[in-house]
C-alpha cells in the first residue's frame, strides 16, 4: 500500500469513527476491535494490500509503542482521584506487583513445559504478557478525574504500574538468555534491577511531579498573567523523566506515571490552600482547574493516545498471517485469560477488603496490547535469536488480538450489568 491508500484509509477511519461514535456505544462493539478487523482484511490474513514484517521493523515500532504507551500513563496519573491514600491504592498496587509476578510465573510454566520453550524465553514471555495496558482498555478505565468508580481506579491504576512493575522480569528473561547481566546468583538483578530502578523510579517521577506542579503556580501567582503552554509542559514532563530514567537506569514507565499522579496531587493541595486564603485575601486570585497543567494538558494527550490506537492496532492487523493462529498462540491466550490472569488476581487480593464482584470483574478484565508490543520489540532489540522472536511475535501478536476481541465483546455488556447493581 502506498502512502495515498495509506492517507486514504486512516482518514476514511477517522471520518467513521467520528460520525458513529453515538451509534456505537449502544453496540458490544469497541473502536479496537473495528481497527484491528480493517487491518486483518487489508492485511496478509485478508487482501494483502499491506505487510508490516515486525522483525525488520523492530527499531521503529519500539520507538513508537514506548511514545504511545508513555502518553497513556501519563493520561492515566493526571486522572487519578485526590487524594491518595493507602486503602484506596491498595488493591491496584497489589495488583500491579504481587499479581504480575504470579502473571510471570504462570505464563513461564505454560512457556516451559506445555510450549517447549527454554526457561529464559518462557520467562521473557511471561515478562511480555504480564502487563495489563493503559492504552486500550478504556472502557474500564477511569473517565476522568472526578470520577470515583472503584473497579474503573482499580485497573487503570493497575496498568499505570505494572508497565514499569513487569520490567524487571523482562530483564531476567534476557539474562537468563545470556543477553544481560544477572550479576552472582542473581544479586545485581536483584540490586540493579529490581530494588535500584524501582525505587529511583518513584523517586524521581514524584520529585519531578512535585517540582513541576511547585513551578507553575510560582509563575501563576507571579502577576504577569502569563499564559502556559500546558501541553508542552506536559510533554516536557514525560521527557524529562523518561530521559533521566534511561540515564540513571531506573524505570521510566513508571516514573512517567507517578510523575502525573504527584503533578495533579500536588496541584489540587496548592488551590485547596488557596480557596482557604481566598475570603481572607480577596486580591488572590484563583486559577481555574482548566488553567492546571494537569487538566489543561490531558485533552491533547487523549487525542494524541486515540490516534495512535488507530495506527498500532491497524498495523498489528498487518503483522498477522493465518498460519499465526497456531493451536500453541491460541492456548495460550486461552490459558492466560481463564487461569493465570484469575488465578493471579485471587492470590494477589487475597486477604484484602476488596469486594468480590470487583474481584470477578478484574480477574476477566486484564487487557494486553500495546505495552505487550512493546517489551516484544526491546526484547528483539536486545539481540534475542531470529528463531525466538519469530515464535514470540506470533505468540504475543494472537494473545492481542484475542484479548482485542474476546474482552472487547464482554467488556460494554458486564459494565453495564456492574454499575446497574452498584445504583441497585
Amino acid at each position: 500500500m502506498n502512502s495515498a491508500g495509506w492517507f486514504v484509509l486512516v482518514g476514511a477511519l477517522m471520518l467513521a469513527m467520528g460520525l458513529t461514535a453515538p451509534l456505537m456505544k449502544r453496540f458490544a462493539v469497541t473502536s479496537a476491535m473495528l481497527y484491528l478487523a480493517v487491518g486483518l482484511l487489508v492485511g496478509p490474513t485478508g487482501f494483502g494490500l499491506f505487510h508490516f514484517n515486525p522483525l525488520e521493523q523492530s527499531a521503529l515500532l519500539e520507538v513508537l509503542t514506548e511514545v504511545v504507551v508513555l502518553i497513556s500513563l501519563f493520561s492515566a496519573g493526571v486522572k487519578m482521584p485526590v487524594p491518595v491514600s493507602l486503602a484506596r491504592w491498595r488493591a491496584p498496587v497489589l495488583l500491579a506487583f504481587v499479581s504480575m509476578t504470579v502473571t510471570v510465573v504462570l505464563v513461564a510454566g505454560f512457556g516451559h513445559y506445555v510450549l517447549g520453550l527454554s526457561l529464559g524465553a518462557a520467562v521473557l514471555l511471561g515478562a511480555i504478557l504480564a502487563p495489563t495496558d493503559p492504552v486500550l482498555a478504556t472502557e474500564v478505565q477511569i473517565r476522568h478525574a472526578e470520577d470515583r468508580d472503584r473497579l474503573r481506579f482499580t485497573l487503570t491504576c493497575e496498568a499505570g504500574m505494572n508497565d514499569g512493575s513487569a520490567f524487571p522480569f523482562v530483564m531476567l528473561g534476557l539474562g537468563l538468555l545470556g543477553l544481560h547481566d544477572l550479576g552472582t546468583f542473581g544479586q545485581r538483578w536483584w540490586l540493579l534491577d529490581v530494588l535500584w530502578a524501582t525505587g529511583a523510579a518513584v523517586i524521581v517521577g514524584g520529585v519531578a511531579g512535585w517540582g513541576l506542579a511547585r513551578m507553575s503556580l510560582y509563575v501563576r501567582r507571579s502577576g504577569h498573567h502569563i499564559e502556559l503552554l500546558n501541553d508542552f509542559l506536559g510533554l516536557g514532563l514525560i521527557g524529562l523523566v523518561y530521559g533521566i530514567c534511561l540515564w540513571i537506569n531506573a524505570w521510566g514507565f513508571l516514573a512517567v506515571f507517578f510523575a502525573a499522579v504527584v503533578l495533579r496531587q500536588t496541584e489540587l493541595k496548592f488551590a485547596g490552600a488557596e480557596l482557604e486564603r481566598a475570603p481572607e485575601t480577596p486580591q488572590l486570585q484563583v486559577e481555574p482547574a482548566s488553567a492546571r497543567v494537569s487538566a489543561g494538558s490531558l485533552v491533547f494527550k487523549e487525542h494524541l493516545e486515540r490516534l495512535s490506537e488507530l495506527v498500532l492496532i491497524l498495523l498489528i492487523g498487518g503483522m498477522l498471517f493465518l498460519d499465526s493462529w497456531s493451536w500453541r498462540a491460541t492456548a495460550l491466550a486461552l490459558f492466560l485469560f481463564t487461569v493465570a490472569r484469575p488465578l493471579s488476581v485471587m492470590v494477589g487480593l487475597a486477604g484484602s477488603r476488596t469486594p468480590w464482584r470487583i474481584r470477578g470483574l478484574a480477574s476477566w478484565f486484564g487487557v494486553r496490547g500495546i505495552g505487550s508490543l512493546y517489551y516484544l520489540m526491546y526484547a528483539i532489540e536486545h539481540g534475542i535469536g531470529e528463531e525466538l522472536a519469530v515464535e514470540l511475535i506470533h505468540l504475543t501478536l494472537v494473545v492481542v488480538a484475542l484479548s482485542i476481541l474476546v474482552h472487547g465483546l464482554s467488556v460494554k455488556p458486564m459494565m453495564r450489568k456492574f454499575w446497574r447493581r452498584s445504583r441497585e
